[in-house]
């Protein structure tokens, strides 16, 4: 299974108030290092297979149209992700009915 990861990231000239509660967060906790912080967004989307240049066009269409928003946000990557080893509990995939997911929430915890 392949992975492309696409990073989305303010406009510099939009205000951020995330990043700004955020770096006052970090003074707080007396991490002073950091002279600005700026929040964005990650999507990892999975493939069946390798990533090829025709995924990562798809990729770059559903950044620029679904993903991002143009008007306040830029695009800054969209790339094949490295591999990497498997999670050891993976998420349910997309589609996937969740019916195990919610038996166990069911399930009192004395029982397991």
């Amino acid at each position: 299974m392949g992975r492309v990861v696409v990073e989305v990231m303010p406009k510099p000239e939009i205000l951020d108030p995330q990043g700004k509660a955020i770096g006052s967060g970090l003074d707080r906790l007396g991490l002073t290092a950091f002279t600005d912080v700026r929040q964005g967004k990650r999507f990892e989307l999975t493939v069946d297979g390798e990533v090829t240049e025709e995924i990562l066009a798809q990729a770059r269409e559903a950044a620029s149209t679904l993903l991002s928003n143009p008007v306040i946000e830029d695009v800054v990557a969209v790339e094949a992700a490295p591999d990497a080893p498997e999670p050891a509990h993976p998420g349910t995939p997309v589609g996937a009915a969740s019916d195990s997911v919610a038996e166990a929430n069911d399930d009192p915890a004395g029982s397991r």
